[in-house]
């Protein structure tokens, strides 16, 4: 019951979140890539953090750097009330700001020269946002351990890292060069966050410890994650297709022993998803999971755990099949969010599926690597019982608004009818592959990631797209049978559908080309039964 309830609660989170008809001002100005941003491009941030643990605040400051892309002296920076900016400087100049909502308006006294490199430093405080319902809720969870240590972690997927701190909070624009954390906390905790350890501080005086840590690949916001905690930590060096990967676990000391046991399932994650995706994207920042007080989450070389070192979700299998008691969901899901999520990011959040269909149908070729065909086969239809069909998996643009959390379960079924049009798996593998080198560390759109599988495999899948992705509707095969002579055409569906299907008459499989329109198929043997590739997502009609 308990597993009910949290899945009942991510659904109905975000489906009451995308549901909304009208959009506000604060919509837009979150949404949209304004003037205000589109003329200077994100290099790096430098992010400075002292957390209170008693008043539940933080302070620091934060450097933003850039590239000058066009001559304009108005900044758009992004920080969620309650937290505050307390002042902005560029140089020896403290800067005019203008608060609407949760934006400010910085006003640049300094010439800005278009390719050059500048920064502004900003520094801030207040209360951030907590939550209880992490991650479907963002902000900080603040709770203790079992011993009564401080157990702390930020999360912020839709809700946005300017949630807790200054930035340019829009997926478009990742900064090229990373991000440097310091995290100070008091000095019995451990405070970590993405990317490497570069060193530790400790001031005597405050009795506190600053921790910091460097990104140096581009990064989008919301995969930035601080968590702080009673932590040890341990290592283990996994030998990938571009070199040795460091895997770094930071855990609660009481949970060491069933940490060891159950994170074994990492090598294992990193040798299918290498195989199917191609080389794990952070080398320079290495792998780590991170124990979190809530269940869990794709912070991009620092995954959030909170699964109770159990397979399934939380113990149970979301497939209903078996198969997904076979992995530990946060593991293999948020992990494979390294390759679609982080590595390949949205340019707007409407477009989220690319992060979650191809994470969801990650489930599946780590079942297929290790467990055989039939088991990914079995497990994606098996979550099929969890698609509402309820509105777009595509949201609506410009305004921080995303679509049917069908872009999980429907998104992968999606996948696998092109999988299963294309009917080759090494081109299929190869595509996966070829998706994540030629956007390596790019922000996408729908159509790029359209444009490039059609391209690649010489299909037009565009009308595929458009029916599961823009349409609700789950297009049905009509068919007539006579004798020697089959009838079939497409309905329930959009104009000019022509989804491709591989079917069996009596027992031998043919391929059928269907569109909207009425087709005859006539044989040289009598049709005593007709049947699709239960693979396909799709209903069928006899006539």
């Amino acid at each position: 019951m308990r597993i009910l309830i949290y899945l009942v609660m991510f659904l109905c989170t975000f489906t009451l979140n995308s549901q909304k008809k009208t959009f506000t001002k604060k919509d837009s100005l979150r949404g949209n890539i304004s003037p205000d941003r589109s003329w200077w491009d994100l290099q790096k941030y430098e992010l400075d953090i002292s957390v209170d643990i008693l008043s539940k605040s933080i302070s620091g400051s934060n450097k933003i750097f850039y590239k000058v892309l066009e001559n304009k002296t108005t900044m758009q920076i992004d920080l969620q009330k309650p937290m505050n900016i307390l002042e902005v400087k560029q140089g020896n100049h403290i800067l005019i700001t203008k608060r609407i909502g949760d934006t400010y308006t910085i006003y640049l006294k300094k010439d800005q020269i278009i390719d050059s490199i500048n920064h502004i430093s900003i520094k801030f405080e207040g209360i951030p946002l907590a939550t209880n319902s992490a991650p479907w809720r963002g902000g900080f969870t603040w709770t203790k351990d079992e011993y009564g240590c401080d157990f702390i972690g930020t999360s912020c997927q839709g809700d946005g890292a300017s949630l807790w701190w200054p930035c340019k909070d829009h997926p478009y624009d990742k900064p090229d060069k990373g991000i440097e954390l310091f995290y100070t906390v008091p000095q019995n905790l451990v405070a970590v966050g993405n990317g490497r350890l570069i060193q530790t501080s400790i001031d005597t005086i405050k009795k506190t410890k600053t921790y910091h840590w460097k990104v140096i690949n581009p990064i989008n916001n919301y995969a930035v994650q601080m968590s702080i905690g009673n932590y040890i930590n341990y290592r283990n060096n996994y030998k990938g297709e571009s070199g040795i990967i460091n895997c770094d676990y930071y855990i609660l000391k009481q949970n060491f022993s069933k940490a060891k046991s159950q994170f074994m399932q990492v090598d294992k994650m990193l040798e299918a998803f290498e195989f199917w995706f191609g080389p794990y994207p952070f080398y320079e920042d290495s792998y780590k999971i991170v124990e979190a007080p809530y269940l869990g989450m794709e912070h991009q070389s620092a995954i959030s755990y909170g699964n109770n070192y159990k397979n399934g979700y939380r113990g149970t299998d979301l497939s209903g099949t078996g198969w997904g008691l076979k992995f530990d969901f946060i593991i293999i899901h948020e992990s494979g969010h390294e390759w679609f999520g982080n590595n390949i990011t949205n340019k707007d959040i409407a477009d989220m599926w690319i992060h979650e269909s191809f994470t969801n149908y990650s489930e599946a070729m780590y079942l297929e690597y290790f467990y055989g065909k039939k088991a990914a086969n079995e497990y994606l239809i098996g979550i099929r019982k969890n698609i509402l069909n309820d509105k777009p998996i595509i949201g609506n643009y410009n305004v921080n608004n995303r679509g049917s959390e069908d872009m999980y379960y429907k998104g992968a079924n999606m996948l696998q009818n092109i999988r299963y049009t294309i009917a080759n798996d090494e081109t299929w593998r190869l595509l996966l592959r070829g998706l994540n080198q030629v956007f390596y560390h790019q922000t996408v759109t729908t159509k790029e990631i359209e444009n490039y599988i059609s391209d690649f495999t010489g299909i037009d899948f565009s009308k595929v797209f458009d029916q599961y992705l823009r349409t609700t509707q789950i297009p049905t095969l009509e068919y007539k049978i006579h004798k020697k002579n089959i009838k079939y055409r497409w309905t329930n569906c959009i104009e000019n559908f022509d989804m491709p299907l591989y079917c069996y008459l009596n027992k031998r499989q043919i391929k059928i080309t269907p569109n909207t329109k009425w087709q005859r198929l006539k044989i040289n043997y009598k049709i005593d039964k007709f049947t699709i590739d239960k693979n396909y997502y799709i209903n069928l009609k006899v006539d």
